[in-house]
């Protein structure tokens, strides 16, 4: 065990150092930026540290062998998708998360605290099981996300807070491309059967899984396409890509999301969560493919598009599509 916290050590030196380099290189494209080396050394600062070290390296301090307890029940970890610990443009970045909550939620039709927001991602992506709202680890994640929103210089010109946007082809997304594509692309790191690639110690993996029974499960954000390809196309393949230029094109990070997220080919969990997804049908996203919907587009359509004609729809309803 001591080898691993000592490894665990060296990474996060790295991501800290790369995160403040990362500030020095791109400031003046007003990208969204944080240096992670401002985190003040005192007992609020501890807590900020340790907030962060578990968006890292969640699996080894919650997951199901964690040092700290078993809350998550996968291995993955919350940098797998909040990359560099939230801070990395265009990859559901946290900087903002602190201050935009309480906030509505259509998926739940409610408005969510951020503890519960949290607790969601634990419970969805992780498959585990809700931390304690006044325990160490929630209340020092609720730490990080402060020192994220309190940090960062961010105004209304600031790029990368949210995903990069992918535009609608007028054809639905292939998952039969999109498996040619993830040949192509995905399996030297992910595996053929999106099993990922566990680390040598078996805490947590190199690369996640992306199906599968210890992937994240349906009605996770990661389970509709246009968000996933919204992800990709800032983000994968993480060699090649950048934040200035793409290497997929939109086409092809919705047929990819198409591929993964194809429940008849790839199955992944999809029972512990009783809450019911977007209560009130107007408030669906267009991705999301259980209905009841408003409209009359089927179950194949919201899920694989086309979602030109959908989003369409709803604008001549006065209604806004999201997705």
């Amino acid at each position: 065990m001591a080898f691993i916290l000592a490894d665990v050590t060296q990474l996060t030196s790295c991501n800290e150092d790369r995160a403040a380099v990362l500030k020095t290189t791109v400031a003046n494209d007003n990208l969204v930026t944080v240096d992670t080396m401002k985190i003040p050394h005192d007992k609020l600062g501890d807590a900020v540290r340790y907030g962060r070290q578990l968006m890292l390296y969640t699996a080894y301090y919650i997951g199901p062998n964690g040092i700290n307890g078993h809350y998550t029940g996968n291995k993955m970890n919350c940098t797998n998708c909040h990359r560099d610990a939230g801070t990395r443009p265009y990859a559901f970045n946290l900087v903002t998360v602190f201050r935009n909550y309480p906030q509505y939620r259509a998926r739940e039709g409610r408005v969510l605290s951020l503890a519960e927001r949290i607790n969601n991602c634990v419970m969805r992506p992780n498959l585990g099981r809700p931390l304690p709202l006044d325990g160490r680890e929630m209340i020092s994640i609720m730490a990080y996300l402060k020192w994220l929103s309190d940090s960062a210089n961010v105004n209304s010109q600031t790029k990368g807070l949210k995903n990069m946007g992918v535009a609608f082809p007028d054809t639905a997304a292939s998952s039969a491309n999109g498996e040619r594509l993830y040949a192509i692309n995905c399996t030297r790191c992910h595996g053929a059967n999106g099993e990922g690639q566990m680390r040598f110690d078996e805490v947590t993996y190199t690369y996640p899984p992306l199906w599968g029974a210890k992937a994240y499960r349906q009605g996770s954000s990661m389970h509709r396409i246009v968000k996933l390809a919204q992800w990709l196309i800032a983000n994968m393949p993480y060699d090649k890509v950048t934040h200035y230029k793409p290497y997929l094109s939109d086409a092809e990070a919705l047929d990819i999301a198409a591929f993964i997220n194809d429940d008849k080919k790839h199955p992944r969990p999809s029972k512990g969560i009783t809450e019911i997804q977007y209560p009130h049908a107007e408030e669906k996203a267009i991705d999301y493919d259980k209905g009841p919907f408003i409209d009359s587009f089927s179950e194949t359509q919201h899920k694989f598009g086309p979602y030109k004609p959908i989003a369409q729809y709803w604008e001549s309803k006065g209604l806004k599509p999201t997705y």
